[in-house]
């Protein structure tokens, strides 16, 4: 019998996948291929260096580049060997997250002449909402879903082709046609493109929709990181493709600013953005006055 791989891109829907008794292995697939510089389809060398350093920045160096650069090599190294031998499974969610990879690693498995590749994309759940992702559905839950996946056509697959090398080059005109496609072969990607334009910085503020919905919270009165992360999520469509490392950066970002936006007290100046033996919620973040930004 072929061995499945079950490629899913979180850490808990891998773990929940794990426990769902569904034959085969599950790999978790780590990187944010949405933004950063890189080259469309299959990395090179000199990519794959650029994104090492790209994600130890975009995690405040809580992740070292070496690390980052050995989990990259040994992603592409998995994938290549699957493609040779493995029945693949996709698992993605329809965030920006998940759509960006899944659109890239579709591209890839193309280069590697990959077929009979499959996929489950999952955009709701009876009894779940908001719905968020995979990462909200047990182990049982998961598994009633295996008999909803679908073979990706080749009309898919060149789609994928064209989704991956809007968002490595981040060519504007092409984000903004693809926003605007209309029965979309992988239909959960326009959502997806509208979702990261609204990240572009606004024209008059120069601020991101993240960057908005933080400010806006900090003002509102939300002081402690947990409470700031609430009132954007309430306040942001389903599904996010944020998690509280992104949007600690962001609450950075606006501290860092000039002139600053916010101020952050607490045991450092910046909120960590990994792992970290401060507790999040030992910093406050307060509003400075208005400058000129409503």
């Amino acid at each position: 019998m072929v061995e499945t791989l079950h490629i899913a891109s979180g850490d808990i829907a891998g773990g929940s996948l794990v426990k769902s008794g569904l034959p085969g292995e599950v790999f978790v697939w780590h990187d944010i291929l949405y933004d950063g510089p890189r080259c469309p389809g299959w990395p090179d060398e000199k990519y794959l260096n650029a994104r090492a350093v790209f994600l130890e920045k975009a995690t405040g160096d809580g992740l070292d580049r070496w690390r980052v650069l050995e989990t990259l090599h040994n992603q592409y190294r998995k994938l290549a060997e699957a493609a040779v031998d493995k029945h693949i499974v996709l698992w993605f969610d329809a965030c920006l997250f998940d759509q960006s990879m899944l659109a890239h690693i579709l591209t890839c498995l193309l280069h590697l002449g990959a077929r009979g590749v499959e996929l489950l994309c999952v955009d709701a759940f009876p009894g779940i909402a908001p719905f968020h992702g995979l990462g909200q559905i047990q182990p049982d839950q998961l598994a009633s879903l295996y008999g909803n996946r679908r073979l990706v056509t080749e009309t898919q697959f060149q789609f994928a082709v064209r989704v991956d090398e809007a968002f490595a080059t981040q060519d504007s005109g092409v984000l903004t046609e693809l926003s605007k496609t209309t029965n979309a072969p992988l239909p959960w990607i326009p959502a997806a493109v509208v979702r990261w334009l609204q990240e572009c910085p606004n024209p008059v503020t120069g601020l991101g929709r993240l960057e908005e919905l933080a400010l806006a919270a900090i003002r509102a009165g939300c002081e402690t990181p947990s409470k700031i992360f609430t009132s954007v999520a309430a306040a942001d469509a389903p599904p996010h493709f944020w998690g509280d490392i992104t949007l600690w950066a962001k609450i950075n970002a606006l501290a860092e600013r000039e002139p600053p936006l916010v101020r952050i007290d607490g045991p450092m100046d910046r909120l960590p953005q990994w792992e970290s033996e401060v507790p999040i919620n030992d910093f406050t973040i307060k509003a400075l006055p208005n400058q000129g930004i409503e």
